[in-house]
């Protein structure tokens, strides 16, 4: 008998029905715990499948807890990148300092987990499919709140009534404007734009990431492994978020092109296989920080309620944590008592993280030639140090038992 048989067989009232928008990572984990509490999920994804592949994302302090609790670290182990170096070159091409990875990115070496976005959601989506319903190739149209519960019409014409709604759609979230209103209002811009897209591995690299600077200008190459592509990452330093760009892919390619005309390195060959990539992702560097997550019967979760920026390497942490904490606090407690709880018990752990990082003072990105110096001479320190011992910020919050 399993766990979900068990606790079918103890009920004695009915399961509160509740749904998910979003199937990435907030959601799938929220979905877990929910269902390990009693609910009955359905999660609806506006994608027809799960985003296979992905660029590498971190999973570190409480939040390698969540994942062990889940049963799923084995398997992300499995998955883990093992990043072995970072060199960092000068405009010129010329090397500056080959790192350990630990020492910047204040991870853990043999705890912490890198591992490819899609083989994340993956092992999300197994833990939980057999006990969630999944609605793909669907979204939220409209929500109408009431005493009884939250009424949702589906894109698909569908209609069904939950007792409450949640919010995992990410940092764009279309849940969070039904009910705050427009995202500019809560979006923190942090003064950077990036173009993220896969090419062709031509270079040799191997388990390594490759770093070219000048001021307000990053390009890098990142091998996760000996595979014939390697992630290619372009990064600026843009005073205003370019609205126009982000809802037109040529308008993206146009700005990167652009902002690195000049540039030397591997630069021209990037720019060429940016033009032709289908993978390209573009977007502003920013943050969403809300005075509050809920309202009503509605709450959100993740990157749609306090998304830290990729600076701060905590994206994906931060939604593990979030959602086993919502989960945790809606187990003994109506909706409104719950997400009080989920607020109390976890925005110390979201601030601390999202304040590892301020607007146009990102370490690895530095926009003057003053500050680029002072980076380039901390990294050769960094290179005769050991490996970092983790970041007080990433465990920062002990999970309920």
């Amino acid at each position: 008998m399993t766990h979900t048989d068990q606790l079918r067989g103890i009920r004695t009232k009915p399961r509160r029905e509740v749904l998910i928008s979003g199937a990435s990572i907030a959601g799938p984990a929220l979905a877990f715990w929910l269902n390990r509490h009693g609910f009955a999920v359905t999660v609806v994804e506006k994608a027809g499948t799960l985003r296979d592949g992905g660029y590498p994302i971190d999973v570190r302090g409480t939040a390698l807890e969540v994942v062990r609790r889940m049963g799923i670290l084995p398997r992300l182990r499995d998955a883990h990148i093992d990043l072995r170096r970072l060199t960092f070159l000068d405009g010129d091409g010329s090397e500056v300092a080959s790192v350990n990875p630990h020492t910047v990115t204040g991870g853990v070496a043999g705890q912490d987990l890198e591992v490819r976005r899609g083989d994340l959601t993956n092992a999300l989506h197994t833990a939980v499919r057999d006990d969630v319903e999944f609605l793909f190739n669907d979204s939220i149209d409209t929500l109408d709140q009431s005493g009884h519960g939250v009424d949702v019409t589906f894109r698909g014409g569908s209609r069904r009534t939950f007792d409450m709604v949640f919010g995992a759609d990410g940092l764009h979230s279309r849940t969070r404007e039904f009910l705050f209103g427009p995202e500019e209002q809560f979006h923190r811009y942090l003064g950077y734009c990036f173009a993220g897209f896969t090419m062709r591995n031509t270079f040799g690299l191997s388990h390594e990431l490759m770093m070219w600077n000048t001021p307000g200008r990053a390009a890098a190459l990142y091998a996760v492994g000996d595979n014939d592509d390697v992630h290619a990452f372009l990064n600026f330093a843009h005073p205003e978020p370019p609205f126009d760009a982000f809802r037109s892919p040529d308008a993206q390619r146009d700005l990167v092109a652009a902002v690195f005309a000049d540039a030397g390195w591997e630069v021209p060959g990037m720019l060429a296989a940016m033009h032709d990539a289908d993978d390209l992702f573009f977007d502003g560097v920013s943050q969403i920080r809300m005075p509050r997550w809920s309202s009503g019967r509605v709450a959100l979760v993740g990157d749609a309620a306090y998304a830290p920026s990729f600076l701060t390497g905590q994206g994906s942490s931060l939604a593990l944590v979030g959602a086993y904490m919502l989960a945790d606090s809606l187990a003994e407690r109506d909706h409104a008592a719950g997400f009080a709880a989920y607020d109390r018990r976890t925005r110390e752990f979201v601030t601390v993280n999202q304040e590892q990082v301020g607007e146009g003072d990102a370490t690895l990105f530095p926009t003057t030639s003053r500050a680029l110096e002072q980076r380039n001479d901390m990294l050769r320190n960094l290179s005769a140090m050991p490996s970092a011992e983790g970041r007080p910020a990433h465990s920062a919050l002990t999970l309920p038992a």
